[in-house]
Parts: C-alpha cells; structure tokens; sequence
C-alpha cells in the first residue's frame, strides 16, 4: 500500500513531463490526477487505486505516531469511519519507515515528552502576514548532545537563537516597521545584488519525497508551505525548526565587507527581514532550504544567501558552516552561501 511516488511517467507514453491536474473525488478518498504535457493524457496513478483508506489517512496516522501518540490512541483520533485496526496502523507504520526516519528517535524522545510538549508553536504577525513558527524540542536536545549525531554542539549558539524567537528579548519591532517611514526595511525576497559564480548542484533529496508525500494533505494551494513544513518537522529527523525569522542590519553588512566579503552595503536597504522555511541540521552543516512549488524555473540564490548571512550574524557561526538549497517534489538544488559572497584568497 506505498504512497511513495519517486516518479511520475505517462501510462500512454511513458513520458515522465507530467503535471498535477486536479482531484477525482471518492468515497473514502481523494486521488490526484496527473495529465502528461507530451500526449495529453490525464491519469492517475496505479497505486493510489483501490485502497481501503485515502491517502491522507495513512499520512496523518504516520505523523501521530512520531508525535509520540501509541497505536492504540492513533485509532481513537482518526475522525474516520470504519476506524483501521492496530494492525493495519502497525503495517502502515513499518512500510513508510525509510519515509519517515524520525521513527528511530521516537522510542527516545517519548521518555523525554509528552506528544503535545514535543513541538513548540508560536504565530506572529510580521509584515501584516501571519507566521507559525515551529520548534521540535526533542530533536534541538539530541542533536546538539549526542555524538551519534556527529556531535553538533559547536553549533549551541544556534540554539540560543531559535529559544530566544519567541521571546521579549527578540526585537519582533523589526518585522513591523512603522507604516508613516517610506522603505523603513527590505524583504530578503526582494533582495538583488551581485553574487560570485558558483557551482550549484542539483540532487535528490528525501525532502523531495516527503514533499511529494505531504502535497496530498493540502487542499489548496495556498495550504502547501505549512503542510509540507508541519510533515517535514513531525517525520524528519534533522529538521529542527521551521519558518524562522531573520533579519540582517547595516552592521553585519559593513562587518563582513571589512572582512573581504564581496557586499556592497550601499546596495541594500537595512534592516533587511525574512522567513527561513525549514532549519536543519545534518552532516556538521547548518542546511537553510527553500520550498518553491516549481523550483526548476526559480533561481532564490541571493534570498538564501541573506539568509544565511543573516543568521550567521545572529549566531555568530562561520558561514562556511551553512549549506542553502531550494526544492519541491521533484528537484532539490544546493549551494555554499559562502562561494557567492567570498572568494578564496590564493
């Protein structure tokens, strides 16, 4: 019964240039139905047929499980009826595994929290747009202690960052600049300046997957940054933090333009703000990824470079530390921040 869709080629022709083309509505479930831009065919796909419960059931069984919730109360929650056995939630539990590797923490972190304890949420009202910032408690302990996971706790100031966001000690004042003052601040999106070429690799990633998994639990478009955010934080096991917030001034510009960084702090209006979709922590990387529902035709380099310069500041870590990518279910492209902003002295 796997959702796990790698690719998606025409059943006509094989094509695998295809694209979401709406929902055919069921009894028990939604299925997506994909058209093929080489041969017009609309479809949908073998695997999400004839299934005893929707898609969406199955993803929202998984994500209670590594909330911490037992199999037994997973059946209680779901608002479905009839309601699967412990043994179905168990086979889906199993089959999706590889999916979803918080699993392998989960036996550890429900000893240390409870399932409504184990993600912090906070809204904020920044630029008259409402953010839900997200912070996993169990994964920022872990990552940062246990030296199974390559021993992270140089990156501690990290922490100290993400803990103080919801704080007074924040200056959220920043992300609400006074409506009378023209240009009081610039968005990180907005931001153009010139970037040192650099090599940009184009990979796969199991973000590309859970993205691809967690696009059937949004009803509207609008609903998919925050679905993708709230699956991606629940079942992956580096994601620490979602939708954080930074902001860069005119000082850190002029600091890291004294140090022989490529930036014109002219170039910029200050303080310049923005909104980091997901935070991991992997590999002794700081890793700042980007959804963008159609990643190939984007190209955000000198939004995640603000990013990671921004945060860098904040945390007062080496931006050789930080790797940047952006993604949807299809393609995931990386870089170092640092090669767009710094040439190697030789």
């Amino acid at each position: 019964m796997s959702v796990e869709i790698k690719s998606i080629s025409c059943p006509n022709c094989s094509s695998k240039n295809t694209k979401r083309a709406g929902v055919q509505r069921g009894k028990l479930q939604n299925s997506q139905r994909y058209k093929c831009k080489e041969c017009s065919k609309i479809f949908i796909l073998q695997q999400s047929k004839n299934k005893t419960y929707p898609i969406t059931t199955i993803l929202k069984t998984l994500s209670l499980y590594n909330l911490g919730h037992s199999q037994t109360k997973i059946s209680k929650l779901l608002r479905i009826s009839p309601k699967p056995s412990q043994k179905t939630i168990s086979n889906w539990i199993n089959e999706h595994k590889h999916l979803t590797p918080y699993n392998r923490l989960r036996q550890d972190s429900i000893k240390n929290f409870q399932p409504e304890e184990l993600i912090q949420q906070y809204d904020f009202l920044h630029n008259n747009l409402n953010y839900k910032y997200q912070l996993h408690n169990y994964k920022l302990k872990i990552l940062f202690q246990n030296t199974k996971f390559n021993n992270h706790s140089k990156f501690s100031p990290l922490r100290d960052y993400l803990n103080k966001i919801p704080t007074k000690e924040f200056p959220h004042h920043i992300f609400s600049p006074n409506p009378s003052i023209k240009h009081t601040h610039q968005r990180a999106s907005q931001s153009q300046f010139k970037v040192l070429k650099i090599t940009q690799n184009n990979k796969q990633n199991l973000a590309n997957q859970l993205t691809n998994l967690s696009l059937n639990l949004a009803k509207t478009n609008i609903q998919r940054h925050e679905t993708i955010q709230n699956f991606m934080i629940t079942n992956d096991s580096t994601t620490i933090a979602t939708e954080i917030p930074i902001y860069l001034t005119k000082d850190d510009l002029i600091y890291f333009n004294s140090r022989g960084f490529n930036i014109n702090p002219n170039e910029f209006q200050t303080p310049i703000t923005g909104h980091i979709d997901f935070l991991q922590i992997r590999n002794n990387n700081i890793h700042i990824l980007d959804y963008k529902p159609e990643a190939n035709k984007e190209k955000p380099v000198q939004q995640l470079t603000i990013y990671a310069l921004a945060l860098a500041s904040r945390t007062k870590l080496q931006l050789s530390n930080f790797k940047c990518a952006w993604f949807d279910h299809k393609n995931y492209y990386e870089f170092y921040p640092l090669h767009c902003v710094y040439k190697k002295r030789v």
